[in-house]
């Protein structure tokens, strides 16, 4: 079953320090890498959960292992935008790896620089929190 190969060889996949955990958030096509990861998923916030650093480089390794590269991050702030509280926020949440809500706006930290770039288009700003 190896005509599989929407999971690209060589994808990079940003693991970010959230609080305590490191979390990451990457589609799968390939149902057998999925599961193998899928004790760390949380399907409330479709985002993988790592909760210190000895299960991060375990499933960094399986990654690698599987032909992806694997960046941390702990300075989220180049990955941060915000937008209005009230304004639609929908399509930036899907690409977001956490978010947190304000008085007067939603902050979100994105999966990539791609996904900052988009929200951006999308009506968001830069953050500096």
């Amino acid at each position: 079953m190896s005509g599989q190969a929407s999971d690209a060889k060589g994808d990079e996949i940003n693991i970010f320090k959230i609080g305590s955990m490191w979390c990451f958030k990457y589609f799968f096509g390939d149902r057998e890498l999925f599961m193998g990861l899928s004790e760390y998923y949380n399907r409330e916030k479709y985002r993988f959960e790592l909760k210190n650093v000895g299960e991060r480089n375990k499933v960094m390794k399986y990654l690698e292992e599987k032909g992806f590269e694997t960046v941390t991050i702990e300075d989220t702030s180049e990955y941060t935008v915000k937008i209005d509280r009230f304004k639609k926020y929908a399509p930036i949440l899907k690409n977001s790896i956490d978010s947190t809500e304000g008085e007067k706006e939603r902050v979100f930290v994105m999966k990539d620089l791609a996904s900052v770039e988009e929200a951006i288009a999308k009506g968001a700003e830069k953050s500096s929190e």
